[in-house]
Parts: C-alpha cells; sequence; structure tokens
C-alpha cells in the first residue's frame, strides 16, 4: 500500500472512526474516493452510493448531501439518505431534517414512507445528543449549540477540547459575541485559534498564522502553522504556501524557493471540479514559472510527484454542512 492511500485511509479512518459500516474492500475503497471526490468539489455520486447501500452512515450523509447541493433542495432520493443516516444516530443528518428550509419532497408530499416532521427530528437530536454532550462529548456540545444557538454549548464544546468548536467559538467572538474589553477579546480569539490548530483543524492552522501576522506574533509560528494545513492537503494551506515560497507574493519571511513554490502551485490543477481554483493557478503558475530555468522547473515537477505521493489528497474542508 502506497504511502498517500495509507495517509488517506488514516485520517477518513480519524475523521469517522465512529461511523463506520461493516464494508468489504471494495466498498471502502469506493469511500474513501468517494470523500476525496466529495472534498475537491467533484461528482461523487457513484462511489458514494456503493458505500451508503453497504449501510455506511457517514456515505449516507454525503451522498444526500450531494444530491440536495446538486439539485438545490432537498429531493426524496436526497431525503432518504439522510434518514437511513438518522436512523443509525448521525447527528449531521438529523440536523438537516430538523432544521432544512429546502425540502421540496414535503412540499411535493412525495417524501419517503416513515418520514418525521423537523420538529420531530429536533426532538430527536436532542434525546440522542444532550446526555452525551452533559457526559463530556465535545461533539456532541458542537451539535447542541447547532441545535439550540447556545453559545454557552459552544464554549463547552471547546473547552472539552473539540478543535472544530474551537475554531467556530473564536469566531463568533470575532464577530462580537460576549462581552470582553478590546485587548482582551483579541487574545482569546488568539487562544482559541492556536488551540483549534493544535487539534489539528486546518482552518484554524490559517486562521492561526494570520492572527500571528497581524498581530506582531512570531513570524516563524505562522511559517509553521501554513506549512501544516499544507501537509494536511487543505486547498488554502497549498495554495498559500506555495505562494509564498515563490514570493508570488512574499509573506510571513518565507525564505524564497522557486522550486518547492512552483510544485505545490502546480499541484492545485488536479482541482478541475468546483472552488474555481483554475483562475488563481492560471495567473500564479507563469508567473512564478518566469523566474525559473528548464532544469528547475524539472526539479519542480519531481517534488510535485514526491508530495503527492506522500501528503493526503487536495481537500477544501467543506463544511460538513453545507450550504
Amino acid at each position: 500500500m502506497s504511502t498517500r492511500v495509507a495517509l488517506t485511509i488514516f485520517i477518513l479512518f480519524m475523521m469517522s472512526c465512529h461511523a463506520q459500516a461493516d464494508l468489504t474492500p471494495l466498498q471502502q475503497q469506493n469511500k474513501i474516493r468517494g470523500m476525496v471526490l466529495y472534498n475537491q468539489y467533484k461528482i461523487a455520486t457513484p462511489e458514494l452510493t456503493i458505500a451508503a447501500e453497504a449501510g455506511d452512515r457517514e456515505a449516507q450523509f454525503y451522498l444526500a448531501e450531494e444530491l440536495r447541493q446538486q439539485n438545490q433542495y432537498i429531493t426524496a432520493d436526497a431525503k432518504k439518505w439522510y434518514m437511513a443516516a438518522a436512523e443509525q444516530g448521525d447527528y449531521y443528518a438529523i440536523f438537516k431534517l430538523a432544521t432544512s428550509k429546502s425540502d421540496l419532497c414535503s412540499t411535493m408530499n412525495n417524501c419517503p414512507e416513515g418520514s418525521k416532521k423537523p420538529g420531530e427530528w429536533l426532538e430527536h437530536l436532542w434525546k440522542i445528543a444532550e446526555p452525551k454532550a452533559n457526559s463530556g462529548d465535545g461533539e456532541a456540545m458542537y451539535i447542541m449549540y447547532l441545535a439550540t444557538t447556545k453559545l454557552d454549548w459552544l464554549e463547552k464544546s471547546a473547552e472539552a477540547g473539540y478543535a472544530q468548536g474551537q475554531w467556530l467559538l473564536a469566531n463568533r467572538y470575532k464577530e462580537g459575541e460576549r462581552f470582553f474589553l478590546p485587548w482582551k477579546r483579541q487574545e482569546v480569539i488568539g487562544q482559541w485559534l492556536k488551540a483549534s490548530a493544535e487539534g489539528g483543524f486546518p482552518k484554524a492552522m490559517l486562521e492561526f498564522s494570520g492572527y500571528l501576522y497581524e498581530n506582531g506574533g512570531d513570524l516563524s509560528v505562522a511559517r509553521h502553522w501554513i506549512e501544516e494545513a499544507a501537509k494536511l492537503g487543505y486547498e488554502t494551506g497549498v495554495s498559500s504556501y506555495g505562494a509564498y515560497l515563490a514570493h508570488a507574493p512574499s509573506l510571513y519571511d518565507f525564505p524564497l524557493d522557486l522550486v518547492k513554490g512552483y510544485a505545490l502551485t502546480s499541484l492545485l490543477t488536479e482541482l478541475d471540479g468546483g472552488g474555481n481554483i483554475k483562475p488563481y493557478v492560471d495567473e500564479v503558475l507563469p508567473e512564478i514559472a518566469a523566474k525559473m530555468s528548464p532544469g528547475q522547473i524539472d526539479e519542480a515537477k519531481v517534488f510535485a510527484k514526491q508530495w503527492k505521493d506522500s501528503h493526503p489528497p487536495l481537500s477544501f474542508y467543506p463544511d460538513k454542512l453545507g450550504y
């Protein structure tokens, strides 16, 4: 098994170890491929369907999300898969069923048999999430915040060490939630972004690096977190790391490394689904290449392959609850 495949499997396992079904190797392979495509804003329906039909609740949720996003509303088929995941206790599927305002199948009266009303799904969500939240489960606390909008739950989630909750809390404070003296607000925002970055959340890694840059922090630490976000395959991390290494533009005092900068930027060409990355690559890659010799470009191509083979696939890390 290649290092790249092993890394992909490990990351998906860590993200969803509580959501595994008994999949065959072929079904698991399709789930992994489907998740990679979904996270790159590419069509993943065929691969996710294979794992969803095998009973994998995470695949069921993401298949429902893909179908909803393709149609801009919850179709009967999308609702079927939300319900399948919800019946296995998936918080996010239940949340969608409880809160969605784009449920066309309800309007058309053609929802799957046994469908609950949104209020019933919300009651079910509280029923399964609140006991876990009260026992210290940070993700359950995060879900309780989403379901109730009570900031206390989000603060508890952050304090319990849930990295995405820490990132969201930092942003809620940035938006003005809670009373702080101005200098204290900035300090607390930085503390939670740092905690989230240390917890492995790539969006927080980049935001914390920006926080350090804007507030006169240690740029070596900022550079570290940009690199760490890139190593996780986060699209914005890879594009930022590549651009700064190539001084296109020169920020964070990265030493000039045209070979690595070109290599990393060139990897973004595979994001040819959604995300609108192509215009960026078409502009920046020639700008970097103009500073390089043919030999350096050949060296960059070798480095790009080495990076791709030893790091997780590129991902936009979309919000699990989508739009």
